[in-house]
């Protein structure tokens, strides 16, 4: 499908969103920009969109609220960016089930490709198991072994029903016949404190969500689904090593506008994005503490990808079924 920002001039846009520094003379309009954080506080996605909203906020002239709105995997605070008006002040920072929404929801109230318009791929992070340190399970081939033995007793946690991590489960039982619970939970947060607290064995989360629990000793990683090993977590094995070739899943973020916001206005969002999410402290932290892999792509480049991941994700949820909570 060809997305309206071919009929906007592509390459015009992206020109402006690098062009130079945003000013506050760049305001967005009248009272606080709205980001749109489609799932609970205490996530990976709770936290970027908070490490970029000073920045924004200086940079646009305006204060930057981030707005928690979770449930159905994402789409119910999509849903309210997409009824929003095109006015700038309103965007949509999501995770990687965004990509799932229309193969997971069939009567979802509407077209990721029609009612957003896309911004910027902020990056991603691999996805990463965990568990408390006192389980029994060192890697990967021990956690489906353990699983084999006791088929349903090995419990696994996700930030959600049919979101990346939950579909990255789904895939390795089905190539392994190991038989794992699933306990979906509203958020990254959640899942963490479950998981630390032993209420589910283990759960599968993006590195940015995991690694400072990891670095901190209240959870230990299992496996990792990169396609190369963190440096962050550099013993620990990839999917790949631990013989599940091929199995690679991957957190990503993304920033969307309403349809119709102002090309202007989403090449000023981008510009101030990526300026924000370049400072070096936030680098670092993002980097570093959120074990992520800076974009900082154009629109466009989010558009592409976007495609890419509704392709290879709707495809496990539909074999397997999957339907929201």
């Amino acid at each position: 499908m060809t997305h309206r920002y071919g009929r906007r001039t592509a390459l015009g846009l992206a020109g402006a969103a690098l062009a130079a520094p945003v000013s506050k003379a760049c305001a967005q309009g009248p009272g606080a920009i709205r980001i749109v954080v489609p799932f609970a506080p205490g996530g990976s996605t709770d936290a970027v969109a908070r490490l970029a909203s000073v920045g924004l906020s200086q940079r646009l002239g305006q204060p930057v609220v981030v707005e928690n709105r979770s449930g159905a995997a994402g789409a119910i605070g999509t849903e309210a960016v997409v009824r929003a008006a095109p006015d700038g002040q309103t965007w949509l920072l999501t995770f990687d089930s965004h990509a799932v929404l229309p193969a997971l929801l069939p009567n979802l109230g509407f077209d990721l490709t029609r009612d957003l318009d896309p911004v910027m791929l902020i990056g991603g992070a691999p996805y990463v198991i965990a568990c408390r340190p006192d389980r029994p399970f060192q890697d990967l081939a021990g956690l489906v072994a353990a699983a084999k033995a006791k088929p349903d007793a090995v419990s696994y946690g996700s930030t959600g029903n049919g979101t990346i991590g939950h579909l990255t489960m789904m895939l390795l039982q089905s190539r392994t016949g190991a038989r794992m619970p699933h306990v979906a939970y509203r958020g990254g947060g959640l899942a963490v404190n479950d998981t630390v607290a032993g209420h589910v064995d283990v759960m599968i989360g993006s590195a940015a969500l995991l690694a400072p629990h990891i670095a901190g000793g209240s959870l230990r990683a299992v496996a990792q689904f990169g396609p190369a090993r963190l440096p962050a977590l550099a013993q620990v094995q990839t999917a790949d090593e631990a013989g599940f070739p091929g199995l690679q899943a991957e957190a990503w973020w993304g920033v969307f506008a309403p349809a119709g916001t102002p090309a202007p206005l989403v090449a000023r969002m981008n510009a101030a994005l990526r300026e924000s999410l370049s400072e070096q402290r936030v680098r670092k932290q993002m980097e570093e503490t959120q074990a992520a892999r800076l974009v900082l792509s154009d629109p466009p480049a989010l558009q592409a990808f976007v495609e890419r991941q509704v392709a290879t994700w709707g495809a496990v949820v539909r074999e397997n079924a999957i339907r929201p909570d």
